[in-house]
């Protein structure tokens, strides 16, 4: 009450003290500028003078008057997205109001995208309102009416304050294609890191399909199988062959598999599967299910029919065509353990871009799971080493189960992500995983136990080990929850502007998020651009996000010299107008804000992997070749200095 009183004598005597002598620490300007066919941008400039400041956008409650544009008639304009501003906001404590606040000084400048069918029609009519304070007072709230108009032919300013706030009035075409030049910088960046990014996927299948290897589904049938290949022969050399081939006809299944995948849904559809939130809540309750099930709440098995079937076929053929109906009979045998691996594996290679992927993806996971069969039948005696099916195998059970739970939480998060929900912030995540991890520790050391397992009197070795690195791994996630970065899991944790409380200050923010503004901004400013394609599905952008972004040296450069604009391929927003485009021969629909950047990636810059990053002039020209992940500073550096 006192604060509020003592506010409101300043502002008597700052009106007062200004009798005869009208103070006016902020001047306006106001432009619209044509982007395209039926997309203009309304900017609106504040310029501020020395000690004094304006207010930002988003203020707390019983602070000052946030500064806010307000449009009381637009004719036949329509806005798209928010207002945006990509000036620096200073955030600071302020005496005045005695609670932390948000400011601009010298200058800021206010971006807000429309769309409009007949441009005689736009007549835009409001005004701003705001409030600008120096160290010793504030003036009282303040409005500043604006009216503009818009022809086909050029923008056209009916207040006399407005003028020009970008040099050119010629709209430059920022989605005029640029493959050649940015070839002509040379491939071999966006090239390798395709290379690279397929052998990632290999090794990642690979993982996938040794882990399988220790689930109860899959551990029982080595020896079953390899002992029917030894009978089955006359010789142990022919044993030996037999069980070889058994090794290629599971890959052979796998890749097909792969293949068909890819062929059915293709490269684009894959990524835009990946995010979309029917397939993810799918996944994210299938992943929830088979997690409950190893818990040992229930059995997931396949029809009995379907085995005996496949072993019937096998028994009954010869040659190839037995070898290949056991692989599939193992398939089917290993589904209920192998289909989470493999339905991650594929959402996860999604993203890439390439065609391969899912093929590559599979090969690794088929390698993998086939080589013990192979080797065990070419060296039988080493089945005597195998440790026996037991409460060890039912322990790797569990403990996949908490690690789907973790998995089926990123599924979630993918999907609230990319359409804006905000039920799974980076807190709620974290918090999550905490306690997931915290009770794999305790299971770990025989504290919790479930009906399937055996009862122990001691914990052994390596358990005591694993369960440092869970309890250790939650002691490491805590910080996350006041906005430490989790370099380690940055791929899976949601990204840090959803967190509501973060003391961390080093995050790069982009200043825009979409192309057509900031490129326009770009313009103004007579800067560079930096164009970060990116998606709320994808691992290795959380990864340069959380790895190369928060160097020093990295994000001076990006806030300093650049204008960064990130585009979220993978946005569900509906645009308000949607559009038809001719692409391969072919006429697409693009319908959502994602389906827009996504279009713009292949069609100017020639990819559709993630991440991918362009260096453009103001005018939409490449300065550099592209940039790809690399989880390097030094040479991410090296490429925004154009070294």
């Amino acid at each position: 009450m006192i604060r509020k009183l003592t506010l409101s004598i300043a502002f008597i005597l700052v009106a007062l003290v200004s009798i005869g002598q009208i103070l006016e620490p902020i001047k306006w300007k106001q432009e619209i500028k044509i982007t395209g066919e039926g997309t203009a941008n309304v900017l609106i400039k504040a310029t501020i003078d020395e000690g004094w400041h304006l207010y930002g956008l988003n203020l707390p409650k019983n602070g000052p008057r946030a500064t806010s544009i307000v449009f009381e008639s637009m004719g036949d304009a329509k806005k798209i997205g928010d207002l945006q501003s990509p000036s620096k906001l200073i955030k600071a404590f302020d005496a005045n109001f005695d609670m932390e606040l948000n400011w601009y000084a010298d200058e800021a400048v206010f971006i807000q995208k429309i769309t409009y069918t007949d441009a005689s029609k736009v007549k835009l009519k409001g005004y701003v309102e705001f409030m600008a304070c120096n160290d010793e007072s504030c003036l009282p709230p303040s409005q500043e009416p604006f009216s503009l108009a818009l022809t086909a032919q050029a923008p056209v300013v009916e207040t006399p304050v407005a003028t020009s706030l970008v040099d050119s009035n010629e709209v430059a075409d920022y989605w005029a294609p640029v493959i050649k030049e940015l070839n002509s910088f040379g491939g071999s960046a966006a090239s390798s890191a395709a290379s690279t990014s397929l052998w990632l996927i290999f090794l990642a299948g690979l993982l996938g399909g040794f882990l399988a290897l220790f689930t109860p589904c899959v551990w029982p049938i080595i020896p079953m199988t390899v002992s029917f290949f030894l009978k089955r022969s006359e010789n142990k050399s022919r044993g030996r062959r037999d069980a070889i081939l058994y090794g290629l006809a599971i890959i052979f299944i796998y890749v097909i598999l792969g293949i068909l995948i890819t062929l059915i849904f293709g490269a684009s559809a894959l990524n835009s599967l990946s995010t979309n939130a029917i397939f993810n809540l799918i996944f994210f309750a299938l992943l929830v299910v088979f997690a409950v099930s190893f818990f040992g709440a229930f059995e997931i098995t396949l029809p009995a029919s379907w085995t005996t079937k496949m072993d019937a076929k096998a028994d009954s053929t010869a040659g190839f065509v037995s070898i290949l109906f056991m692989a599939f009979t193992l398939v089917l045998v290993s589904f209920s353990c192998t289909g989470p691996i493999i339905g991650t594996l594929l959402v996860q290679v999604s993203g890439s871009g390439s065609i391969l992927a899912p093929a590559i993806g599979m090969l690794g996971f088929a390698v993998a799971l086939s080589i013990p069969f192979s080797l065990f039948a070419l060296f039988p005696s080493w089945l005597k080493t195998l440790p026996r099916s037991g409460g060890w195998l039912n322990s790797v059970k569990v403990v996949l189960a908490f690690l789907e739970l973790a998995l089926a939480l990123k599924f979630l998060s993918v999907a609230d992500l990319a359409y804006g929900w905000r039920l799974l912030d980076r807190e709620v995540f974290l918090s999550l995983w905490i306690v997931i991890f915290a009770l794999l520790g305790m299971y770990l050391l025989g504290k919790l136990r479930f009906s399937h397992d055996d009862t122990k009197n001691h914990t052994s070795v390596t358990g005591v080990f694993l369960a440092m690195i869970s309890f250790a791994f939650s002691l490491y996630m805590i910080p996350g929850l006041w906005g430490a970065p989790l370099k380690a899991i940055s791929a899976f944790a949601p990204p840090l502007y959803t967190q509501d409380f973060s003391m961390y200050e080093d995050e790069v923010h982009p200043a825009f998020t979409d192309f057509d503004l900031g490129m326009a901004f770009a313009a103004q400013k007579n800067l560079p651009v930096v164009v970060d394609f990116t998606g709320f599905g994808c691992v290795n952008c959380r990864k340069m996000e959380a790895s190369v972004w928060t160097d020093p040296t990295v994000k001076e450069l990006l806030n300093k010299n650049y204008v960064l604009i990130s585009l979220y391929v993978d946005d569900k927003t509906e645009l308000p107008a949607p559009f038809e485009v001719q692409e391969n021969g072919r006429t697409r629909k693009i319908t959502t804000v994602g389906d827009k950047w996504s279009y713009l990636q292949r069609v100017k810059f020639g990819a559709n992997a993630q991440p991918f990053y362009v260096m453009l002039d103001n005018q939409g020209n490449p300065l550099n070749k592209p940039f790809t992940f690399d989880e390097n500073p030094v040479n991410f550096i090296n490429w925004l200095e154009n070294k």
